[in-house]
Order: C-alpha cells, then sequence, then structure tokens
C-alpha cells in the first residue's frame, strides 16, 4: 500500500495532468458501476455500463503508469510535457467517446452503422495509434538511455513496453475482424464483468494480459531486487526469463484465441 501511495504522489507532484486523468477515470469507473446498478439496458448481452466501466479501470492504471514511469527517464520538463499531455488528452478523449456511446446505447468499437458511428470510431483509432506511437518512443529511450532505476528494473520496463505493444497489435487484429471473438459472433456467453467468450476463441484475452505486462513485469522486477540481495545481473536474468514465460502466456492466449478455443469454460 506504501508502493501505491509513493507512486500516487510521484505523478501527482511530477505529471499532475495525468494525474488529472487518474482521477477523471476513476470517478467514471464510479459513475459507471452506477450506472450497471440503475441501467437495465443491455448491449451484446451485456449491461451497457459494462464495457465502459472495464476501459475506465484499464485507462486509470495505465495512466497512472504512464504518469510513474516517465519521471524515470532523463527527459527535459518540456519533453515530459509534451508527452504527458498527448497521452492525457488522447486517452480523455478515447473514453468521452466510450461513455458517450454507452449512454446513447450503442457500440462504440466496430460501430459502422451510422456516419456519426463510423467517425467516432475512427477517431478512436487515430487516438490509439497515437499512444502505440508514444509506447514506440518509451520502448526506444529504455533502450538508449540511463533510467533512475536498477539496471534490472529497466530491462524489465524494457520488455513491458514490448509486450504492451503486442498487446496493441493484437487490439489491431480484432479492429481487422471488426469483432473480438473467433468463431461465432459478439454477444454470446461470456465470464462475468470480463465477458471474454466461454464458448469460443476471444482475443481480448491475449490484449488484456498484454496491455498489463507494463505493470506486473516491471512490479516483479522491483519486488525481486527488493526482496533478493544478488548481482544485478542475476537480477536481469531473472526478469528476462519471467518476461519471456509471461510473453509466451501471452501467445499462447492468442494462439488460443485464433484457434476458436475459449480461455475458461463454465
Amino acid at each position: 500500500m506504501k508502493y501505491l501511495k509513493s507512486v500516487l504522489t510521484t505523478v501527482r507532484r511530477e505529471s499532475p495532468i495525468l494525474y488529472t486523468i487518474v482521477l477523471i477515470n476513476l470517478a467514471l469507473t464510479i459513475g459507471c458501476i452506477f450506472g450497471i446498478l440503475f441501467d437495465d439496458r443491455t448491449l451484446v448481452g451485456i449491461n451497457i455500463w459494462i464495457k465502459p466501466l472495464k476501459f475506465a479501470i484499464s485507462t486509470g492504471i495505465y495512466t497512472l503508469s504512464v504518469g510513474y514511469l516517465v519521471t524515470l527517464y532523463p527527459y527535459s520538463r518540456l519533453k515530459k510535457n509534451i508527452l504527458n499531455n498527448i497521452v492525457s488528452w488522447s486517452l480523455l478523449l478515447e473514453m468521452v467517446i466510450i461513455v458517450s456511446q454507452a449512454y446513447r446505447g450503442v457500440q462504440s468499437h466496430y460501430n459502422m452503422n451510422t456516419p456519426y458511428d463510423g467517425i467516432l470510431f475512427g477517431a478512436m483509432g487515430i487516438l490509439i495509434s497515437i499512444n502505440v506511437l508514444i509506447m514506440v518512443l518509451f520502448a526506444i529511450d529504455t533502450i538508449r538511455l540511463k533510467m533512475r532505476v536498477p539496471r534490472s528494473v529497466q530491462t524489465a520496463i524494457l520488455l513491458g513496453w514490448l509486450v504492451v505493444l503486442f498487446g496493441s497489435w493484437v487490439g489491431g487484429q480484432m479492429i481487422g475482424q471488426m469483432a473480438h471473438n473467433v468463431g461465432v459472433v459478439d454477444g454470446g456467453d461470456g465470464l462475468p464483468l470480463l465477458n471474454w467468450s466461454t464458448v469460443a476463441g476471444d482475443l481480448r484475452v491475449a490484449h488484456f494480459f498484454g496491455l498489463h505486462g507494463l505493470q506486473i513485469i516491471p512490479l516483479f522486477a522491483f519486488g525481486l531486487f527488493k526482496k533478493w540481495s544478488a548481482p544485478n545481473k542475476n537480477h536481469s536474468l531473472v526478469v528476462i526469463i519471467f518476461g519471456l514465460v509471461y510473453a509466451g502466456w501471452i501467445g499462447y492466449t492468442f494462439y488460443q484465441a485464433k484457434q476458436a478455443m475459449p480461455f475458461l469454460t463454465l
């Protein structure tokens, strides 16, 4: 808990605009929970507020992660401000689209039913592409710059960015087929809340684990560094092994989905 408090304090001090976006997503999360409780409208088989709820939580976590990680790079104040503003406004606009479409009772993703819906879906694609370019920049800078962390943690951050880029690529695969599921149309039986298909393949599984590799792998490295007194090269080796195993797991869930196999069955 104290580490989370430290991260929040750092982001609030060094990346105030990203901290504001985190708070906005927290407010949206609470609002979506109330929506689920008091609005019984459904879309593609689930309550209309479940999707924006998931995106608000995921976006808040990603924004907090970027807000903290950017403080570890030897960037100038100007470069930090530019990156913080690009990430903040692009993710905020995407959330506005997702929430507004949910309020209208229509899909935000893969929705080309009207010119207006198509424009919003296209705008989301542009906003996500901007963030992917920022991810590429962070990955390159993680390779070429010395960050304010131990080498093993910097290695983990690089692996995290690479895994996130793969997760984003999986998102592109979903856009390419204009659906989440493989083998059935979207909207069938799924896991509670997550709604991952329990009867066919679902690319959201690999997408989810990919996007959150940015938290899981560095947190593993940080915990290892704190708990294990060993040479840094040994830390780095274990981190690399963990990162490769985690990447392999994501690759497996992607393969599983492409074979129209459900992640879990109920």
